[in-house]
C-alpha cells in the first residue's frame, strides 16, 4: 500500500508531545511490513539546521487558500525507508513555536491544502491518507468539498485519529470562507454549537476514524470524556476504531547505552536499578538510604494528569517510608504548590522543567511511576516505565486501563485504582509499598512489567488491517 501521514509534528524533527511521538514511530512500524510509507509536516523554522542540511528540494505549489494567492516548496529526506516531505512557507510556519499563535487556524488550513496539493502534483497514486488531531483535519473536509472533482484525489481514502479529543480546533463561523476558504453551503460539515469545530468536521468526513486505545474509543462516547462531541462519537461510531500505541523498545531500552548511566537487562535488573538510584541520590545530594523506594511522576503539571489528586494526599504519603521525585512543567499553581511542600519535607524533589534525558535516568533508578490521570486517550509514559522497571501505580482509564492489569492477576504489570479518589490513589500507593517489602514476589513483578510487549508492531498491524479493508 502506497500510504502518506499528515502531522503537525513528527519526531525527531519538531514535536511538543505524544503526537510528535507517535508519528516517529509507527509509520517506520508499518514501513516495515512492506509498505510504502511517507510523512508530511511543515517545515518549521525551529527545525535544526543540521537536518535541514539533509533535506533535498523536490518542487514547488501554488494554490489559493480562499481569495489568497499563495504557495509553498517541497522539502524530503529519507530515514529508515521512510520518506519525509516538508511543507515550506515561511510567513506560517518560520515562527517560534509551533502552536499557540494567533493564526494557528489559517496556519493549519493552509497546510491541510498544502498536503492534497502535494499529493495531487507528486504523489498521485497515494491509496490512503492518515490525518492526526485538529491541525490535520480540514484535509478530510477539503477532500469532499473543495477536491471532490479532483481526478487525481478520486480514490484515496482518510483515516483520521484522535490523539486528544480536548484540543479540536475551534472557531468563529464568520471565518468559514475568509480564512478556510469555504463555500456556505458547506457549513454544516464544520458547525457545532454556534462554532466551527475542526475535527467534528473530520469525524464526520474521514472514512474512519481512530483513536490511541480501545477503552478511550469507547469512553468517547460518554460526554465526560466526549469533550462536547460524544454524540457526533455516537452518531460515528460505525467507522470508530480504537488501537492502542505503542513505544520505541530500542529508545527506551536499559539496554540502551544512550541515556542511563548504567545498563541492564531483565536478568539484572534489580542491581542495575539500584546501581543507577545510588547515583542518582549521590548526585542529587538525596540523603536517604537506597532501601527506601523511589516513586517518580513525570508528567505535565495539569488537572487532567492528576496532579491534584497527589497533592490532597502528598503530606500523608510522604510520612512513608518513601521518596518522591516530580520532573514536569504546567500550571503555575501546582509548581507553587509542590515548592512549598519540597520545602518542608526532605523526601520529596521536584524539577519543574521538560527534560527528556534526565526523565530515562529517573525511569531506570524509580522502584515506582505514579500516573493518576483524570483522563488519559492511550499514555506512553506508563508503558515506557514498563520497559525500565518501574512499577506503574495508574487511575484505570483510558489507555492506562488497557495497558496495566493490576496487581493480584497472575499477569499484572502495575497497581491501578477505578475511581477518581485522592484516597483511593494513597491506599493503592500504600500497597504497593506493602508489596515491595517482599522481595521475591516484587522481583517478579518486575520482570512482568520487563516482559510486556508495547511495541509497535502489533498496533501497525492492525492499522494495516484497517487500511487494507478501506482500500479494498
Amino acid at each position: 500500500m502506497k500510504i502518506l501521514f499528515a502531522s503537525a509534528e513528527v519526531s525527531p524533527f519538531a514535536q511538543s508531545g505524544g503526537l510528535g511521538d507517535v508519528l516517529g514511530a509507527l509509520p517506520k512500524a508499518i514501513c516495515s511490513k512492506q509498505n510504502n510509507v511517507s510523512v508530511i509536516m511543515p517545515k518549521y523554522g525551529i527545525i535544526s539546521l543540521d537536518q535541514k542540511e539533509e533535506m533535498t528540494f523536490v518542487g514547488s505549489l501554488n494554490f489559493k487558500l480562499g481569495w489568497r494567492e499563495t504557495g509553498a516548496a517541497i522539502y524530503k529526506c529519507l530515514i529508515d525507508g521512510v520518506e519525509y516531505f516538508f511543507v515550506e512557507n515561511n510567513y506560517y510556519f518560520d515562527r517560534n513555536q509551533l502552536y499557540g499563535e494567533y493564526d494557528d487556524g489559517e496556519r493549519f488550513a493552509f497546510f491541510s491544502l498544502a498536503v492534497l496539493e502535494f499529493i495531487r502534483a507528486y504523489m498521485p497514486e497515494t491509496e490512503l491518507l492518515h490525518t492526526n488531531d485538529w491541525h490535520t483535519a480540514l484535509c478530510n473536509v477539503y477532500l469532499k468539498t473543495v477536491y471532490k472533482n479532483a481526478i487525481e484525489l478520486s480514490n484515496l481514502k482518510t483515516v483520521f485519529t484522535i490523539h486528544n479529543i480536548e484540543f479540536q480546533g475551534v472557531y468563529d463561523s464568520y471565518i468559514l470562507g475568509d480564512v478556510f476558504g469555504l463555500d456556505e453551503c458547506y457549513k454544516s460539515m464544520l458547525e457545532y454549537n454556534g462554532a466551527l469545530n475542526l475535527m467534528k468536521g473530520a469525524i464526520v468526513c474521514a472514512d474512519a476514524v481512530t483513536t490511541v486505545s480501545e477503552r478511550y474509543a469507547e469512553e468517547l462516547k460518554y460526554s465526560y470524556f466526549g469533550h462536547g462531541l460524544s454524540d457526533i462519537i455516537i452518531d460515528n461510531q460505525y467507522k470508530l476504531h480504537g488501537i492502542v500505541n505503542g513505544i520505541d523498545k530500542e529508545e527506551f531500552s536499559p539496554k540502551n547505552l544512550y541515556g542511563i548511566p548504567y545498563q541492564y537487562s531483565k536478568r539484572n535488573c534489580m542491581s542495575g536499578k539500584l546501581k543507577n538510584k545510588e547515583l542518582l541520590y549521590e548526585e542529587e545530594g538525596i540523603e536517604v538510604g537506597t532501601d527506601t523506594p523511589l516513586a517518580v511522576m513525570i508528567t505535565r503539571l495539569t488537572e487532567q494528569k492528576g496532579i491534584d489528586l497527589l497533592l490532597c494526599i502528598i503530606e500523608e504519603l510522604l510520612s512513608e517510608d518513601i521518596f518522591l521525585y516530580i520532573l514536569g512543567t504546567g500550571d503555575e499553581y501546582y509548581e507553587n504548590a509542590l515548592a512549598q511542600i519540597c520545602k518542608k519535607y526532605n523526601n520529596i524533589r521536584a524539577k519543574f522543567k521538560f527534560d527528556r534525558k534526565f526523565s530515562k535516568v529517573l525511569y531506570a533508578a524509580a522502584d515506582l511511576f505514579i500516573m493518576p490521570s483524570k483522563s488519559e486517550p492511550c499514555g506512553l509514559s506508563q508503558m515506557i516505565a514498563c520497559s525500565y522497571g518501574a512499577v506503574p501505580i495508574v487511575h484505570s482509564v483510558g489507555g492506562l486501563a488497557d495497558t496495566i492489569i493490576p496487581y493480584a492477576n497472575e499477569n499484572s504489570n502495575g497497581f491501578s485504582f477505578e475511581n477518581y479518589n485522592a484516597h483511593e490513589l494513597l491506599f493503592t500507593l500504600k500497597k504497593a509499598l506493602e508489596i515491595k517489602k517482599d522481595k521475591k514476589k516484587w522481583r517478579e513483578l518486575v520482570m512482568r512489567c520487563m516482559s510486556a510487549d508495547f511495541s509497535w508492531s502489533s498496533s501497525a498491524s492492525k492499522y494495516i488491517s484497517l487500511y487494507n479493508k478501506l482500500i479494498n
